[in-house]
């Protein structure tokens, strides 16, 4: 293997001092003989000290109690050269004790020390010189001294000293001031990289070592690895790794060659010369696992350059790779599912993994080591990101279950990396129900509790990726995964927000999961960071608004706007605008209040204790309180005679300002190109004077709350009992009418007249429709109003009414709400008198409808008569 560094010192000559220098009771003599002017004393204490030193710590400190350091520092520049080498053998010898350390910095010797590394000096005084400045240098202050004092170009010339001991030293003093930056500037400066490779050729395993760690250390900056690459420095290296007696070199060696493949010229020259090859083969058939586990390091390294990627790809790495997973050392495991996720950068490689590599980091998942696990799951999750295939594949082979334990691993690397996997499998719906079967979302939950952010994150990303149906959402729901989910939206970490947000979002899905964020916060929540112009983000702001699309009564006080893909249903109530962060008290409690003079809720009700007309039970099927959406209910009428008419409803209405991300509604979307002719829907109006004295009598009979005073579960809000009626009348009557546009103005003349008539601006003020709704307010003991019960209204009675009977015929229209009473409702339809050359059909134009002034009539959002109609 090498040689042992032996070498006897020289001795002082022996005199009549020599039985002093082994009695341990004399060495406080001996120390004040260093005071002696003459040298002959001086040389012989040095001696006996010297010898005194050697025989153990306990020696060095009695030494240093006696107070013989400082003397002996003087002794440094003595004349006499044997005095001098003397105390230089001494101080080598004591430089190893702590507290004698610490002295000597504080006496400042560390230039007198380095005086002693004049090439004129003795090879002895080189040796205990350098000695002594390597035990020095293991301490900071010490590096920084001897730095200071110009002590490293000296130490480099050493290197090239016939003695071993000398480079031994020198080698050793080097590797600890290179620790530092500025030496090792310093030392690419002085040249000394040629003098340290010379040092890899020592027969001495010890010298060896200690170049090599240099080596490693240096290299680390850029212009040290050209400075290597341009002296021939990895044919040494190389050399090395294919000398098997070098074997404890191999180590250190790949640790400079990792650092020197960074490089894209030293990777192609060592691929030119087929070092690269050379380099993989001795990874994959060497025995010893320190060594494969660095190779794969040296990989990991090199392969975050994207050219070096390339070349590794060419030499076919990847194979080398997949064999060192099969190791039985588990440093080299990982080490190998490191190295495989920096290839993963690469396409190539990407692919090659589907069918070697994936099975078997699936079954490193399995490991009893965590970090093996974490290793293994950080791969895949690399490999799966952006590659279906790779997805499929980790499924195919049984991925899923060892993933989701892995989700209960104590590494939070590891959980997070096995929620990349299973997100990215989620992407492709058979996977993902697949994952749902394997019970991801109670799997998911403690990873949601997580305090480290990084697993908050992505386990908030696997909820979006999975929680896609209303079975896992419910199951979210039932295991107690929305609680976790809607405190990470209070994160300060803006990702950890983000992905919540998301989350949240997808599980508004379904009304239920809806309700049970809000009644959790998650409105509140958001709608606070939403608030703040540095936490929110797109998805807390859709997050929002899809939580609000399953509360319309709060979105419409909140926002003053529904969209045609807000459907209103029973239970709808319009409290009136309220301001950002007010609560909106719940309809029971409302219908609950005694009269007030706050503004009455306006609700609406289609179920009603009334029972219908027989005429009800026909062909038509209509349900009450139920939105009739179907585009075949509208094309029953298709073969009756038609009538030409330039306009047409645009499918998928939706008002300028509205969300983009906001999901159309199934709502009637058909494109006539002709309209029927009006159908008198004023059928049966020969009875119209019985029915208003009905809806007279209505009108003053106040609505029962069922259950009154009983348990909350039979609470029902107050039936409505006109507007049942006006939802039969207007499917009846309006739905069979096939041109949008003629629905649209039967429709409004219908509300009109059910709310008091057509009003010229002038009569206005005497309407007298705010004594009306007091009224109401005052028979129906409650602020909460009936839409059906109002017979006096304005613009916010009519839009609403509109609203909400266009949305069970299927008319497409938004409700926006204005300033001092206004509202108003905007429907969007295509002129086909504007038709293109083409054929083509033209953008859509948006019309406000009247309901007031010109029942009926349609104005262009942006014309004059519409903005006087919104606004004044």
């Amino acid at each position: 293997m090498g040689k042992k560094i032996k070498k006897e010192v020289e001795p002082p000559p022996k005199d009549v001092f020599d039985p002093l220098m082994i009695e341990s009771k004399k060495a406080a003599t001996v120390v004040l003989m260093l005071r002696s002017p003459e040298e002959d004393i001086l040389a012989k204490a040095c001696e006996a000290i010297y010898k005194f030193a050697l025989k153990g710590e306990e020696n060095k400190t009695t030494l240093l109690e006696l107070g013989a350091v400082e003397p002996l520092t003087k002794l440094l520049n003595h004349e006499d050269k044997i005095v001098r080498r003397n105390a230089t053998m001494i101080f080598g010898i004591l430089a190893s004790n702590n507290d004698v350390k610490k002295l000597l910095r504080e006496l400042d010797v560390m230039n007198s020390v380095i005086a002693q590394l004049a090439p004129e000096e003795e090879v002895v005084i080189h040796e205990f010189a350098s000695l002594c400045l390597a035990n020095m240098s293991a301490e900071y202050t010490s590096k920084v001294q001897i730095f200071e004092h110009g002590g490293l170009e000296p130490l480099i010339r050493l290197l090239s000293s016939p003695d071993p001991d000398v480079k031994k030293n020198s080698m050793e003093c080097i590797y600890n001031l290179v620790q530092d930056f500025q030496c090792r500037t310093t030392l690419q400066e002085l040249n000394a990289i040629p003098p340290i490779l010379d040092l890899l050729k020592s027969e001495y395993p010890v010298i060896q070592l200690l170049a090599l760690k240099t080596l490693g250390v240096i290299t680390n900056d850029k212009e040290s690895r050209t400075m290597l690459r341009d002296n021939q420095g990895l044919d040494h290296l190389i050399k090395i790794l294919e000398t098997k007696e070098l074997n404890d070199l191999h180590i250190e060696a790949l640790a400079v060659i990792a650092n020197c493949l960074e490089d894209m010229d030293t990777m192609v020259q060592i691929q030119q010369t087929g070092g690269l090859k050379k380099l993989l083969s001795f990874a994959e058939n060497s025995t010893i696992p320190d060594i494969q586990k660095n190779a794969a390091k040296a990989i990991t390294k090199a392969a975050y350059d994207p050219e070096n990627r390339k070349l590794f790809h060419e030499q076919e790495v990847e194979k080398c790779l997949v064999a060192l997973l099969g190791s039985e050392n588990d440093g080299t495991k990982i080490a190998a599912s490191q190295a495989i996720s920096a290839m993963c950068e690469n396409s190539g490689s990407k692919d090659f993994f589907n069918n070697q590599g994936i099975p078997q980091l699936i079954q490193l998942l399995k490991s009893d080591n965590e970090e093996v696990r974490e290793a293994a799951a950080l791969a895949l999750a690399n490999l799966t990101t952006c590659n279906p295939a790779n997805a499929n594949a980790a499924a195919e082979a049984d991925g899923i279950d060892p993933l989701i334990n892995v989700l209960s691993s104590k590494r939070d690397g590891a959980i997070a990396n096995a929620a990349t996997v299973l997100t990215n499998m989620a992407m492709q719906e058979p996977l993902r129900l697949n994952i749902q079967n394997h019970d991801i979302m109670h799997a998911i939950i403690s990873p949601l509790r997580s305090a480290n952010t990084v697993v908050q994150s992505k386990a908030a990303l696997a909820v979006a990726a999975t929680a896609c149906d209303v079975e896992a959402r419910t199951e979210l729901r039932n295991s107690g995964g929305l609680e976790p989910l809607v405190e990470l939206l209070r994160s300060k970490n803006d990702e950890v927000r983000k992905h919540a947000s998301w989350a949240v979002m997808v599980c508004a899905g379904d009304e239920l999961t809806a309700n049970e964020l809000c009644r959790l916060g998650a409105l509140d929540i958001l709608e606070e960071v939403n608030l703040s112009g540095t936490r929110k983000n797109k998805f807390s702001e859709a997050a929002y608004n899809k939580l609000l699309n399953n509360n319309l009564s709060l979105k419409y006080s909140q926002t003053g706007y529904l969209s045609s893909s807000n459907i209103i249903n029973d239970g709808f109530y319009d409290y009136g605008r309220i301001n950002p962060g007010t609560k909106l008290l719940p309809l029971k409690e409302l219908c609950l209040q005694e009269p007030s003079d706050l503004r009455a809720v306006l609700l609406i009700n289609s179920k009603s204790d009334v029972s219908p007309p027989s005429s009800m039970e026909d062909k038509s099927d209509v349900g009450y309180g139920r939105s009739i959406s179907s585009s075949s209910s509208l094309r029953r009428s298709s073969k009756e005679k038609t009538k030409k008419n330039s306009y047409h409803f645009s499918a998928g209405f939706g008002s300028p300002i509205e969300d983009k991300s906001e999901p159309t509604s199934g709502r009637n979307t058909v494109l006539s190109k002709s309209a029927t002719k009006e159908k008198g829907w004023r059928k049966g109006r020969g009875k119209k004077e019985e029915e208003k004295v009905k809806e007279e009598e209505e009108v003053m009979a106040v609505p029962k709350f069922v259950g009154e005073g009983s348990s909350d579960k039979e609470w029902c809000p107050p039936s409505d009992p006109d507007f049942s009626m006006y939802v039969y009348e207007v499917t009846k009557s309006i739905l069979p009418i096939t041109n949008i546009k003629e629905q649209i103005e039967v429709l409004a003349k219908y509300v009109a007249e059910k709310m008091g008539g057509k009003i010229t601006k002038e009569k206005i003020p005497d309407f007298s429709w705010e004594l009306h709704i007091s009224e109401l307010k005052f028979q129906l003991k409650s602020n909460v109003i009936p839409i059906g019960y109002v017979k006096k209204g304005i613009f916010y009675h009519r839009a609403l009414l509109f609203k909400a009977l266009a949305d069970r015929i299927g008319i497409g229209c938004s409700l926006v709400r204005g300033e001092y009473g206004r509202a108003w409702n905007e429907v969007m339809l295509q002129n086909e008198s504007r038709k293109g050359v083409l054929g083509g059909l033209p953008a859509p134009e948006v019309y406000v409808v009247d309901l007031m002034f010109h029942p009926g009539g349609l104005m262009k959002l942006r014309s004059r008569e519409a903005d006087l109609y919104r606004f004044l």
